[in-house]
């Protein structure tokens, strides 16, 4: 079921353009939607930015490579504490942003 415009803007106001790519890329068709909105769902506590936001998101799909249980232990663990998928990740250090780039390719301008 293709999403309407209200929820695809709301997939793309809190899910980065390389994450999205990301998930579209390493899950099959089917979990696709689900995945993007559960992280546009996700509660994670002192997370205020979208730098941050983007960097646990991104640190979850990295965690699952495409498997969807996977992907919802990792989501329910960045829930208890974001900081144990970062590290799971490895975008727990000051390198992360290079790290980051790697994976999902640089953040383009606005």
């Amino acid at each position: 079921m293709a999403p309407d415009g209200r929820y695809a803007r709301a997939i793309t106001d809190r899910v980065s353009d390389r994450v999205q790519v990301a998930v579209r890329s390493d899950f099959d068709s089917t979990s696709v939607e689900v995945v993007l909105n559960r992280l546009t769902e996700l509660d994670l506590p002192f997370i205020e930015s979208d730098e941050g936001r983007e960097r646990v998101q991104a640190a979850i799909v990295l965690i699952a490579r495409g498997r969807y249980e996977d992907f919802e232990r990792a989501a329910a663990l960045a829930e208890t504490d974001w900081r144990d998928v970062l590290v799971a990740a490895g975008l727990a250090n000051g390198d992360w942003p290079e790290r980051l780039d790697d994976k999902l390719g640089k953040t383009q301008p606005p």
